[in-house]
């Protein structure tokens, strides 16, 4: 099987340094970019490739360098970031890459620079991940001592710097503008939009910010085409993707699988099926902040058209399972929880909303449940829905308890019956 993320990935050794990537076939995506395809080149292949960003909110990639202003009379600096804050609860595929394969990163970052002639990069990098930045820096000062990175790279008129930024740790910088505030040094909050940052971003700049997974196809995608990507994929969604499955599974960890692969498979093949004595409940299929699938989805192709269709989103691709002897209340609680401490608090609906079903889960897992709760919870479901908050923070925090109170209606009542929780 074709895994171009993963193929230089052995955690028994460790990342490559920068002869041995480069002996695995590393920058020659490069070399192709800047020696043979003009910049405009590079983001055609990426359109025509179907990539989507995989960062959680699926939009088309190369569509979005197409809105960076280009030509000689364009602004200047502009600015690549990469997204490496990864503060999504149970999504860990980004520290994957770049811990064990930081220079595929480095690559992705000149390539997609490249595409858009910016000026500098910036890896804004979640603070917890020591690991990471300790090889990212490794393989940073290795291109810039080939001068892969600097001033007029490989002969061109072209320069490109390249820095790590390390986040304080904030969940909301996962919205791209919110990014933005925090790297200028603001307060990590939403901005108004429009302007859209790929024409006014970072510091006033054309700016693109992409995920670590997204940007880690690029080479691949340069170097063998639009075509060969697309048929990397199982379903309309083109390439290959990393799935992760977390909870009471017998292996739980990451794959690197053709889009599209069932969830049947995922769980079942390589996550190695439910542990003994459980049985599968409900997943939630991207990460927290979306909505819970279900037993009759158990055969549902993994891809954002598909995951949609079933009332849900595929978001990172990185499962959370909930099995049989784990309290759907409870475990919602747990998130609500997070995403309330998360708030920016730059919105009613979401600082206080948030914070108000939090406190309601917490009355129903201790005993204090009352019976307009299930009720008061659906209300906020559809308060802090799309199009009633400044940005999508708090849409999806919503998502799962708004699915658990569908598919698991029944719990929620037992606790204000039974008054505690059954699975205590």
């Amino acid at each position: 099987m074709n895994k171009p993320l993963t193929k230089n990935i052995d955690p028994k050794r460790g990342p490559l340094n920068l002869k041995d990537y480069e002996k695995a076939g590393g920058y020659q995506g490069m070399e192709k970019a800047l020696k043979e395809m003009q910049p405009g080149d590079v983001t055609k292949v990426v359109k025509d490739s179907g990539l989507r960003g995989r960062g959680g909110a699926g939009f088309p990639t190369g569509v979005k360098w197409g809105f960076v202003p280009m030509g000689d009379n364009a602004p200047h600096p502009k600015y690549l970031i990469c997204n490496a804050d990864e503060m999504e609860p149970g999504t860990y595929k980004d520290r994957l890459l770049m811990e064990q394969d930081p220079h595929l990163l480095v690559e992705s970052m000149i390539v997609s620079g490249y595409a858009m002639q910016a000026d500098i990069g910036y890896i804004f990098l979640r603070a917890e991940y020591a690991e990471a930045e300790k090889a990212l820096r490794k393989a940073i000062a290795e291109v810039y001592g080939k001068k892969y990175l600097g001033g007029n790279i490989l002969g061109t008129n072209w320069s490109f710097e390249l820095y790590i930024h390390t986040s304080a740790g904030r969940y909301i910088c996962g919205e791209e503008t919110a990014l933005l505030n925090a790297l200028e040094g603001k307060r990590a909050i939403p901005r108004a939009k429009p302007p859209f940052p790929p024409v006014v971003g970072l510091f006033g700049k054309p700016t693109i910010v992409n995920n670590v997974e997204t940007l880690c196809s690029v080479p691949h995608i340069v170097n063998n085409g639009a075509i060969w990507y697309k048929d990397l994929s199982k379903t309309d969604d083109a390439g290959t993707k990393i799935y992760g499955v977390s909870g009471k599974v017998k292996k739980p960890g990451l794959w690197e699988l053709p889009m599209g692969t069932t969830m049947r498979e995922i769980i079942e093949e390589h996550a190695g099926g439910m542990q003994d004595d459980v049985k599968f409940r409900g997943v939630i299929p991207g990460g927290a902040s979306t909505d819970f699938l279900v037993e009759e989805h158990y055969d549902l192709p993994m891809d954002y058209n598909e995951v949609q269709k079933a009332g849900s989103r595929l978001g990172t691709g990185t499962m959370i399972i909930l099995d049989d002897q784990t309290c759907p209340v409870g475990m919602v609680h747990s998130l609500e929880k997070f995403f309330a401490r998360e708030s920016c608090g730059f919105c009613t609906p979401c600082r206080d909303g948030l914070p108000w079903v939090e406190k309601i889960l917490r009355a129903l897992e201790e005993g204090e449940g009352r019976e307009d709760d299930i009720a008061t919870l659906e209300m906020h479901g559809k308060f802090l829905g799309p199009g009633n908050t400044f940005c999508a923070f708090a849409p999806g925090a919503v998502e799962p308890l708004q699915s658990a109170i569908k598919y698991f209606r029944d719990d929620f009542q037992r606790h204000i019956n039974q008054k505690r929780c059954p699975w205590r």
